[in-house]
């Protein structure tokens, strides 16, 4: 387990009618600023662990790169406030980070602050186009599979994770105080190890916004598994990005809100229920 991710801190705790002090693992959080050709392009809130993947998952999930190669460098600098990730890259991509230079502090890496127009906030997603599929029973030993995995959470109930599955196992897991962040941080480390993101999956622990779709369909990954609910704009780019996303995934079953033919099911599986509607 990185260190980084979790402090010690004494805490007062009110048990059998008297308080008690004590020590409680607690996850870490600093401001982690991004740099670009020494221009700052934003300012998260973030765990600092995993800074590398974070740094190059960020600038392909932004779209600042296409590839890893076109970073040339990224330097993880300590200083007594936080972290400053450091990123070169050629002169070429100048006018791209031009077009949506940005100054924003974020909340645990909240993916919209900063943006300046509605087209910003909601660009055309990549289209996948895998035509592989999924066993409905498969991703359930997926999530199960993920919990044991969640190193950080264990220890302070309040992290996040992000995890790749290829269709057989996790093989990466990024844990961060942000939602936003695992998934940078999860999306650097598949890049750096170029596994194929065509027949695999993003898990996640949290709730389906918007950003995280665009996300998992920036890494080219066809299915997206989360523990919690969509949004109404995350099912709607979801559908236009040809990513299945299923949701509210539990021990006995998940919800599927786009593209459920991924999953195998005939015409004879289906059953139908019915909506209520309120008055």
């Amino acid at each position: 387990m990185d260190d980084r991710c979790t402090l010690d801190k004494p805490e007062l705790v009110w048990r059998g009618s008297r308080p008690i002090r004590s020590w409680r693992r607690v996850a870490e959080e600093r401001p982690i600023a991004l740099t670009y050709n020494g221009s700052t392009y934003a300012v998260m809130m973030a765990s600092p662990a995993d800074l590398l993947d974070f740094g190059i998952g960020f600038s392909l999930n932004e779209g600042i790169v296409e590839r890893c190669n076109d970073i040339i460098s990224v330097d993880v600098v300590e200083l007594e406030l936080g972290c400053e990730l450091r990123i070169w890259l050629d002169d070429s991509h100048c006018d791209r980070l031009a077009t949506r230079r940005r100054a924003m502090v974020g909340p645990v890496g909240c993916g919209l602050c900063g943006i300046e127009s509605l087209e910003q906030a909601c660009p055309p997603p990549p289209r996948i186009v895998s035509r592989g599929g999924f066993r409905p029973f498969d991703i359930l030993s997926a999530m199960r599979a993920l919990r044991p995995l969640q190193h950080h959470n264990q220890a302070t109930g309040a992290m996040h994770a992000a995890a790749f599955w290829d269709g057989n196992a996790i093989r990466s897991i990024k844990e961060d105080v942000g939602r936003h962040n695992a998934l940078d941080k999860l999306a650097g480390a598949v890049a750096r190890a170029g596994l194929e993101t065509s027949p695999g999956a993003v898990l996640i622990t949290s709730r389906v916004s918007v950003e995280l779709v665009q996300k998992t369909a920036r890494m080219g990954a066809p299915l997206l598994v989360a523990v919690s609910a969509p949004t109404s704009l995350a099912i709607e780019t979801a559908e236009r990005a040809g990513v299945t996303l299923v949701a509210i995934a539990r021990d006995d079953g998940y919800e599927i809100f786009s593209h459920a033919s991924r999953l195998g099911f005939g015409e004879g599986d289906l059953v139908s229920k019915a909506v209520p509607v309120r008055a």
